[in-house]
């Protein structure tokens, strides 16, 4: 598996597929999950991704079990110099007896960061997050006070590196240029929802949205900028690329989506390969590669994706399925 400097930043380096978590400890059971672990850690993956929020809308769950979780894996292993940890802040819900909303997650000032910062690591039980995401854009606090505040915590060793995930590309700009001028931390890493198939504009519109898709402007920023590792979650559209019973999410359902799934079969019965494969090959073989975040719930889902870091996709293979 390859691995490559997190938005060209020397200090931290990470694998080509990124290990999401965010049902273990709810969903998925303590076994289960550190199988998927050490199966991951054994293919030589190191990226490890996870939230304070995971997972408070499952049965029983409020938030804080993944961390947890991974925090026991740690302990049990010794690996916590073999792998990447990153996690997240800003999409917990503050009051669960009311419906979630913009107004009712814990947002981005100074104070939240820093205080849910110092939660996650005890979670963890490390003494530094590799990786630090802002989870959601929070429209009701400044960019300056919410730089400020990862500021902090990388002045302090307690962060190593800063990311983004579930921006807007101008928003994501504009803060990028703040913290330039203003000598700030630079996001180095932007997490949005992304998958072979193209989904439908957003129904939901900002502040309330809390998942933004990977845009063809936002992978132009990218690749202009040079400085910025681009990671795509959802990427399997839970099966429904390989398994009949699983229908297309509402949002993929679209008039185009047939004829995409169609060259996307024949590619993988042509190639020998699984669709999810290629679904993963074709994020990775981009112009701007896109690193998925693996979700799965099983080692052998898991040895199913890491079969896409040898499959290459030649270019007249990437213009096929551009151009279908």
């Amino acid at each position: 598996m390859k691995h490559l400097p997190l938005g060209n930043d020397p200090t931290v380096h990470v694998s080509e597929l990124c290990l999401g978590t965010m049902y273990f400890g709810t969903r998925i059971d303590e076994p289960t999950s550190f199988a998927i672990l050490d199966r991951f850690v054994e293919a030589g993956g190191t990226f490890i991704d996870t939230a304070n929020c995971y997972c408070f809308w499952t049965d029983g769950g409020q938030g804080g079990e993944s961390e947890r979780l991974i925090g026991r894996w740690l302990r049990s292993r010794g690996l916590r110099d073999k792998v990447v940890l990153a996690s997240k802040v800003g999409a917990q819900i503050v009051d669960p007896s009311r419906p979630y909303s913009a107004r009712n997650r814990e947002g981005l000032a100074a104070s939240t960061i820093k205080a849910q910062a110092a939660q996650s690591l005890k979670h963890l039980g490390v003494d530094r997050l590799d990786v630090y995401y802002t989870h959601v854009d929070d429209r009701a606090t400044t960019l300056e006070q919410t730089l400020r505040g990862l500021a902090e915590l990388v002045s302090n060793g307690d962060v190593a590196v800063v990311g983004a995930s579930n921006y807007p590309t101008w928003r994501l700009a504009l803060v990028r240029d703040i913290a330039r001028r203003s000598g700030l931390p630079l996001f180095r890493a932007v997490q949005l929802r992304h998958s072979y198939l193209e989904a439908r504009h957003l129904r939901v519109p900002a502040p309330e949205a809390t998942q933004f898709p990977i845009t063809p402007e936002l992978l132009d920023y990218a690749g202009t900028d040079g400085n910025l590792t681009v990671l795509g979650y959802s990427a399997l559209l839970s099966g429904a690329y390989a398994r009949p019973d699983r229908p297309l999410p509402p949002d993929y359902d679209t008039p185009g989506a047939d004829r995409r799934l169609g060259v996307l079969h024949a590619v993988a019965g042509e190639l020998g390969a699984t669709p999810n494969q290629v679904v993963l090959a074709w994020m990775l073989g981009g112009a701007v590669p896109v690193s998925p975040v693996l979700g799965v719930s099983s080692v052998a889902q898991l040895d199913e994706a890491l079969g896409a870091t040898a499959l290459v996709l030649d270019k007249a293979t990437m213009r096929r399925l551009n151009e279908a």
